[in-house]
């Protein structure tokens, strides 16, 4: 299970960008933005379950990140990848974080999410 301190260390190392949160009524809300643009890279939410289309409430972290649309298909038949929650579903993916056992998993995913949005 990846926590999400893993995910904004990664970040953080690779890209020297810190998260900002930028909605007072969600707290716990990050986003990565790239330093030149502004632009978002990386959204993580805290969201029950049943919002990504699991069969159960309970709490999950989320890691939003862009992809590109001939890839979008076949990423999402990964085990922990879906629909995106609360982003454009033909360019975005949310990961199920605690369905994803490593940040090396997922790391690519970040870059690409990176340079798609630069």
């Amino acid at each position: 299970m990846v926590k999400r301190i893993e995910v904004l260390d990664y970040i953080a190392t690779k890209y020297q960008i810190d998260p900002d949160y930028p909605w007072n009524r969600y707290k716990n809300y990050a986003v990565c933005r790239h330093n030149s643009n502004n632009k978002w890279f990386v959204l993580i939410m805290d969201v029950t379950a049943d919002k990504i289309g699991l069969s159960v409430d309970n709490k999950i972290d989320i890691l939003n990140i862009k992809v590109e649309q001939a890839f979008i298909g076949s990423l999402r038949r990964k085990k922990g990848v879906y629909k995106a929650y609360h982003m454009d579903k033909s360019n975005w993916v949310s990961i199920n974080l605690s369905e994803i056992a490593s940040i090396d998993e997922i790391a690519n995913w970040i870059d690409d999410s990176f340079d798609l949005t630069c």
